[in-house]
């Protein structure tokens, strides 16, 4: 009994140990628009990658990107390479979701409602989703081969927990920020043990999406479907 009791303690004494090694990184993000001092600061992607050694990275619980309302739900999915997500279909009209830009390439052509197809992400990078039938129909992906990320909340506010002391390369994603914008972003940084509070990033963004085209390279039609 004795021997069972010690171990216990040792093994809390440890875990006390290890958790005060851990560090947790903060910070704030502001979007700038043109013509505007502010707006929604939310859903910036910030990513930790460790530079003195590479960390093995899960795939995270199988997620969900709903079509509903000629929507994607949620319109942001931040995930670890690997990760396996589904499409369901929750609309009374078919949909026809495909992604040919950057990331994970795929077609999972036109199905009915009430159907459910699914995509592991294998490859890190940004997925941009679209429907083939429905223009205004978008979302994004966004595979990471690490397990240090978070997103922005509205006010700008983001933090990563447990991540190990040491050298890591800070990136920064934002749907409507441009390249030019985003590369000057990353960094290199240190992180310490306790919490480290990096300093504020700001983004121009731009107003609006891009048009994109379907998923056989054409402008999709200009006639109104009236019946979905």
């Amino acid at each position: 009994m004795r021997t069972r009791v010690s171990l216990l303690a040792l093994l809390l004494v440890l875990s006390s140990f290890l958790a005060a090694q851990d560090a947790t990184v903060r910070g704030t993000v502001k979007v700038l628009r043109h013509g505007k001092a502010e707006s929604s600061n939310g859903d910036v992607v910030i990513w930790l990658t460790s530079t003195d050694s590479k960390q093995p990275v899960s795939p995270g619980p199988a997620a969900r990107l709903v079509q509903k309302d000629k929507r994607f739900i949620p319109h942001l999915l931040v995930i670890p390479v690997g990760t396996a997500i589904e499409f369901p279909n929750r609309d009374p009209f078919f949909h026809d979701v495909f992604s040919i830009y950057h990331g994970k390439p795929f077609d999972l052509g036109l199905y009915e409602s009430g159907a459910v197809r699914s995509v592991q992400f294998t490859k890190s990078g940004v997925s941009y989703i679209f429907c083939n039938i429905h223009p205004e129909m978008s979302a994004a992906i966004i595979a990471l081969s690490t397990p240090h990320f978070t997103t922005s909340g509205p006010d700008g506010a983001f933090h990563i927990a447990h991540v190990p002391p040491g050298r890591y390369k800070l990136s920064v994603w934002y749907e409507l920020a441009p390249q030019a914008e985003l590369a000057p972003q990353s960094r290199d940084i240190e992180i310490t043990a306790g919490d480290n509070v990096l300093p504020a990033i700001a983004l121009h963004a731009s107003e609006a999406h891009s048009e994109h085209l379907n998923k056989y390279g054409e402008p999709y039609p200009t006639e109104k479907r009236n019946h979905y």
